[in-house]
């Protein structure tokens, strides 16, 4: 047995020497080579990074060697399916069955997706509070209950434009629900170095199941009547049920120390000095055992924590502003096509599902340009470059004047899918995990808030102005959108930052003295 030096023992270099030694004979070994002597700890690392990656491209990639992550991705993917269905299916059906005006139809979009501005917030204290599965489980079953109810509504002569915004309105309230859950829910089945990858195929299936569910939401209605189109949610909320229930990962029940931001973290920084007796796990201060806070006070949290990070704050402030002119056009484009350009109601849902292929390619390109060029820039030229394509939409005839939709379409997507890709994997590393509910909530509420305002916005513009010209509008709305990206600090990095940086020192000691 190998004596150790007990002068050695105390010393902090010494003891940190030793760990990066270790790390770089732990890379040695899994390369199948002898280690060499370690120069400095940059070097251990690079050494570690590159074992790791080595090992992960042996494993193969997550959909073959991560069951519970199947499972998670099929499921998805139905529901994914089913939700792009019925936004084609339930504006085709008020308008080509109940008559529905181009405002009626853009109340549709606004009431699914009224929930995130109104229980947004709360929903996501809840989340944090919460095992996400079960949460996921409930809320998976009460859109299920939904879309079975839909149909039988139907059958029996009730279909009215009432009963759509009513069932739009409860589905949008369980989509809120299942979206904050399955969010913060992915990184605790995922290991860091997994979630990019993660985050990209389950972006890049959506697309994919977008695609497919617009174009088959077209075709239901034509030729399967109204109730045919409806009924298909249900069966795809049932796939994503079953997937759900047999994921075996199950996550520790949260406690009170583990959802309260402590405004002393320093991102748990080695300073060398050994373990510190009042910090918790990963550094960060251990919460005092008092009962739970108020909701208002932990919903405040969460919009400081946007609000006070510049990153987070550039990024929700962007898809505010992003959404509401991709809701604006979108909340009207099924009229605009059917109306306004004379489309029949299964080439509407295949023009549509043509043009979101660009997701797919967005998603297959997200990682790659962000690994070229960087995870900043990346964003600047997905969520910019690509959007100046929008106004071609506007531009749309009948005849070859569709391919401008799709150009216009195609880019829009790509531009859309990519800069999300990117996003979620940013936020999930930069991100404490017991703060992501919070996190997911507080960006949604000003991200989703402003969806339902921009379908307002758009069925107003086409009352007011008719439909090419609020299409007109609306899509340049999109490019201008990037403009908050531009003038931003993103502009100025090459790479988006991976580590929070939360209060400074002089900040973190008024805070102890208040």
């Amino acid at each position: 047995m190998s004596r150790r030096d007990p002068a050695a023992e105390q010393d902090p270099a010494a003891r940190r020497d030793r760990a990066h030694q270790r790390a770089h004979e732990a890379a040695g070994e899994a390369e199948g080579r002898r280690p060499a002597v370690l120069p400095d700890k940059s070097q251990a690392e690079t050494a570690k990074r590159q074992a790791d990656k080595g090992q992960a491209e042996i494993r193969g990639g997550l959909l073959r060697r991560h069951r519970d992550f199947r499972l998670l991705w099929c499921g998805e993917t139905a529901g994914k399916f089913g939700a792009s269905v019925t936004g084609v299916a339930m504006p085709l059906v008020a308008v080509s069955v109940l008559g529905a005006s181009s405002f009626q139809v853009s109340l549709l979009a606004a009431a699914s997706w009224l929930p995130w501005l109104v229980i947004g917030l709360p929903v996501g204290v809840w989340v944090d509070r919460s095992r996400r599965r079960p949460v996921m489980l409930a809320s998976a079953t009460a859109s299920l209950t939904l879309f079975v109810c839909l149909p039988v509504l139907a059958w029996w002569g009730g279909l009215s434009i009432a009963l759509l915004l009513t069932v739009a309105l409860l589905a949008g309230v369980s989509a809120v629900v299942f979206q904050t859950a399955y969010t913060a829910y992915l990184p605790s089945l995922l290991a860091p170095a997994d979630q990019p990858e993660g985050n990209a195929k389950l972006h890049g299936s959506a697309s994919a199941a977008q695609i497919a569910g617009l174009g088959s939401g077209g075709f239901l209605t034509q030729f399967a009547g109204a109730v045919g189109g409806l009924a298909a949610n249900a069966l795809t909320f049932a796939v994503s049920l079953v997937c759900l229930l047999r994921i075996r990962h199950r996550e520790p029940v949260p406690t009170r120390a583990t959802t309260e931001i402590a405004t002393t973290d320093t991102a748990g920084a080695d300073t060398g000095a050994g373990p510190r007796p009042d910090k918790g796990a990963g550094g960060r201060q251990a919460a005092p055992a008092r009962g739970r806070r108020s909701l208002t006070t932990e919903v405040g949290e969460g919009l400081r924590l946007v609000g006070g990070d510049p990153w987070l704050r550039t990024l929700a402030l962007f898809g505010a502003t992003s959404n509401l002119a991709l809701m604006g056009y979108q909340s009207v484009h099924v009229v605009f096509l059917t109306r306004e350009v004379g489309l029949a109601p299964g080439v509407v849902g295949g023009l549509i599902a043509t043009a979101s292929a660009g997701g797919v390619a967005g998603a297959l390109l997200a990682r790659r340009v962000a690994a070229r060029v960087g995870t900043a820039r990346a964003t600047l030229l997905f969520e910019l470059g690509f959007a100046s394509c929008a106004p071609l939409i506007a531009l749309t005839t009948d005849g070859l004047g569709v391919v401008l939709y799709l150009i216009g379409g195609c880019c829009v997507s790509a531009g859309v899918v990519a800069g999300n890709v990117i996003k979620a994997s940013f936020q999930q590393r930069y991100c404490p995990p017991e703060l992501l509910g919070r996190l997911t909530a507080s960006a949604a509420f000003l991200n989703y808030g402003t969806l339902p305002l921009g379908a307002l916005l758009g069925g107003a513009l086409s009352t007011v102005f008719g439909l090419r010209a609020a299409m007109w509008i609306t899509t340049a709305g999109v490019p201008l959108a990037g403009l908050v990206l531009f003038f931003s600090p993103i502009r100025h990095r090459r790479d988006l930052p991976t580590t929070r940086r939360t209060v400074a020192p002089k900040a973190a000691r008024t805070a102890r003295r208040s």
